[in-house]
């Protein structure tokens, strides 16, 4: 089976930026497309949530809370260990604590073309994760500081666009219910792939902009860069076994596990830690972890779920 097409779109964009193309979307076409994609996300999240939820789905949701700690910690061990500054290992791990609502959204798409079923309320897991990796972050690099402006930090946060989009459309979705919510199903339903499409034409465009920084930063951030999602994988999957999910849910955990912001948190880390170097987290999270994992990783990660239930896990 050949490249799903919206990958390719990603390809396209990134061969059109490295070969310094004339080609550009609007910035109000790409702010269209990521409120769409979110939306669309978290309206089919919570119309599923609605239907589903329950007690274990609360306990779910805390162990999910407690990979979104322990992510970041680890990332930030790994950082420290390659030589790089406190700071810049704290702002970094945060992105790799949070995850990629763009990486989410290849990897609905990656499952569905493949009839392969899924959890549906795992738009709640990316609203969670988005979160407590930023405070961990914050921790990490300052302690409790008391120059830290805690109330404008909270509300880049949880009034940031990403988070109130994905919440705004579980409300929607959760409130309005499955009958009432589908003259807009086309959202996330024939409209999602060629939405995600134009969305990764720009990610590709932006990623291939990031690439220079490795001649800065090296082989140490590269071999960050590859191995932190794997690993990320690795443990988020053996979470999704211990939580009971499906192989589809286990995958898709997999790799929200592997994947880092480049939305939310960037923004948070510019306010909470402004002598953080951006490119470098911006260079790992865009330029090499996304295109490893919608290229790459997202079939690796399918392949981890099947041999851990085939082991019984």
């Amino acid at each position: 089976m050949g490249l799903d097409p919206v990958v390719l779109f990603f390809l396209f964009g990134l061969c059109a930026g490295l070969l310094k193309s004339e080609l550009k979307l609007p910035p109000a076409l790409y702010e269209t497309l990521s409120i769409v994609l979110l939306l669309a996300i978290g309206l089919h999240g919570g119309v599923e949530l609605a239907e589903q939820a329950s007690l274990q789905l609360l306990g779910q949701a805390m162990l999910v809370l407690g990979l979104g700690v322990v992510l970041p910690v680890l990332a930030f061990a790994m950082l420290r260990g390659l030589g790089f500054d406190r700071i810049n290992a704290a702002s970094v791990a945060a992105h790799y604590g949070s995850v990629s609502a763009g990486t989410f959204a290849v990897v609905v798409a990656f499952m569905l073309a493949r009839g392969i079923a899924f959890e549906s309320y795992m738009p709640l897991f990316v609203a969670i994760l988005e979160i407590p990796a930023i405070l961990v972050g914050i921790l990490l690099a300052k302690g409790l500081a008391r120059d830290t402006d805690w109330r404008e930090l909270g509300r880049e946060i949880f009034l940031g666009k990403s988070i109130m989009l994905l919440l705004g459309g579980l409300i929607i979705g959760a409130v309005a219910g499955k009958e009432a919510i589908k003259p807009l199903e086309p959202l996330y339903t024939s409209m999602f792939k060629p939405v995600l499409a134009f969305f990764l034409l720009e990610m590709g465009l932006i990623a291939s902009g990031q690439l220079g920084a490795l001649k800065q930063f090296g082989l140490r951030l590269l071999g960050f860069a590859l191995l932190m999602p794997l690993l990320g994988a690795l443990i988020g999957a053996l979470l999704a076994r211990l939580m009971g999910l499906s192989l589809g849910g286990t995958a898709v955990l997999a790799t929200l596990a592997a994947s880092a912001s480049y939305i939310a948190v960037p923004a948070a880390m510019r306010l909470a830690l402004p002598e953080a170097n951006s490119s470098l987290s911006l260079t790992a999270s865009l330029g090499i972890s996304f295109p490893f994992n919608i290229l790459i990783g997202i079939p690796l990660y399918l392949a981890l779920a099947e041999q851990l239930i085939a082991w019984g896990l």
